[in-house]
């Protein structure tokens, strides 16, 4: 059989929705959620064959749960056990430093619900399926992306059979992290910048007589070393920041340099420190920071991780993905159900999405380099540099960082039809 025949074969066994959305993460589920609603058929695509996934970004910002909230799931969704962030305490050598507070935000959520985000896309995704516009395929592994006369029309991934299947689609939307598959098929090319740090993340028990931990979460900085501990509901999620590239130094320096350098870090969690025996018990996160200056060709868009991947410091990958589903909703779930769907609306994403997304970026890049990266690079105990102190002093502008946080440059807001 030649190519065109198996072309046309492959055309007429394929699956069809008008959008496809490959990755099942914060960004894929809510997408694919709230087209549902608008009664848009979508597939959602995720490679693994669950959810569960350790230490990804449990975090549910202000923002998510408002847009939750006007479709009537924020209260359902916080029936998960859940704990509350405003801000993190963070230590210095001149005493204590909260770089933003989210209580002090007019919001109905002025906190951080730091919720397993295995339990949120379970939510998320079991919700969606009350709409018959929804369909989910785990363990979907997208291998290629279809174009016919320079457009792409769907993707070809290898399902749970082991075998090869087609879906075709008006639209194809990468949320697939990262590691993007759809990014790398579609040719972005994103332009990276390497944060001077990684961070080892850990789990720590609870144990009877728990220091007080305000805002939910703290960290002690000085000596070379930050350490990060954000309070859950049965135990601490706690990590040890370090220099971009001397993972190998720190995993030869073993567990017991790492209980050492907790200690001295925040001695209140010397007997916590004793559970640590093992490197099985750490996770590496390579931290990473970069931009596409491109999200969109005709057929295909990228969105979240896929288009921006964004540094730790604030925790807000997941908000800022979300949100760029939220408005990707807003823009297409009309030219979608009328067929009408264009280039110029996936411009139209990014365009409302970009501008939001440098600024994070910017903050982020002044944070580490002003307060992470000085500390990193000293052994000498730290100070708050004196530009922060003055800048949290003044009414207007303290609480710029936490509505940056909580809800970006400009709140977004779900458009229903």
């Amino acid at each position: 059989m030649n190519q065109t025949s198996l072309a046309q074969n492959q055309a007429r066994d394929a699956q069809t929705t008008s959008c496809c959305i490959v990755g099942g993460g914060p960004a894929g589920a809510m997408l694919a959620l709230l087209l549902a609603r608008r009664g848009v058929p979508v597939t959602l695509l995720e490679m693994h064959r669950d959810f569960d996934r350790d230490f990804r970004g449990d975090t549910v910002h202000p923002s998510i749960l408002e847009v939750l909230d006007q479709i009537g799931l924020a209260s359902k969704l916080l029936e998960i056990p859940h704990s509350k962030v405003t801000g993190p305490t963070l230590q210095f050598a001149n005493g204590p430093f909260r770089p933003f507070d989210l209580g002090r935000l007019k919001t109905r959520f002025p906190y951080i619900a730091m919720i397993p985000q295995v339990r949120f896309l379970e939510f998320i995704t079991r919700e969606a399926a009350k709409y018959p516009e929804f369909k989910l395929v785990m363990h979907a592994q997208v291998q290629r992306l279809t174009e016919e006369n320079g457009i792409v029309v769907g993707v070809g991934y290898l399902g749970d059979d082991g075998l090869e299947h087609e879906l075709r689609a008006k639209l194809t939307v990468g949320t697939d992290g990262r590691f993007s598959v759809v990014r790398r098929r579609a040719g972005f090319e994103p332009i990276k910048t390497a944060p001077p740090m990684d961070v080892l993340w850990f789990r720590l028990p609870k144990l009877p007589g728990e220091p007080e931990v305000i805002g939910g979460a703290f960290g002690g900085i000085g000596g070379g070393r930050i350490f990060i501990v954000l309070e859950r509901n049965d135990h601490w999620q706690a990590g040890l920041v370090f220099p971009k590239g001397q993972y190998q130094l720190v995993r030869a320096q073993g567990v017991e340099a790492i209980r050492k350098s907790m200690v001295e870090t925040e001695p209140r969690f010397a007997k916590h420190a004793e559970s640590l025996t093992d490197w099985q018990q750490f996770t590496l996160l390579s931290v990473e920071s970069s931009r596409c200056p491109l999200w969109h060709k005709p057929g295909v868009l990228i969105i979240g991780d896929a288009a921006h991947v964004m540094s730790p410091v604030g925790g807000v990958g997941i908000n800022y993905a979300v949100q760029d589903a939220v408005v990707a909703a807003n823009v297409l779930a009309g030219p979608l159900k009328s067929g009408t769907i264009a280039e110029a609306h996936l411009a139209e994403v990014q365009r409302q999405r970009e501008w939001p997304t440098r600024v994070i970026q910017r903050m982020q890049s002044t944070m580490q380099d002003r307060l992470m990266v000085r500390a990193l690079q000293s052994t000498r105990p730290a100070n708050v540099p004196w530009q922060f102190k003055l800048l949290f002093k003044i009414p207007f502008l303290r609480d710029i960082p936490s509505r940056l946080i909580a809800f970006g440059p400009r709140r977004v807001r779900l458009q229903e039809a």
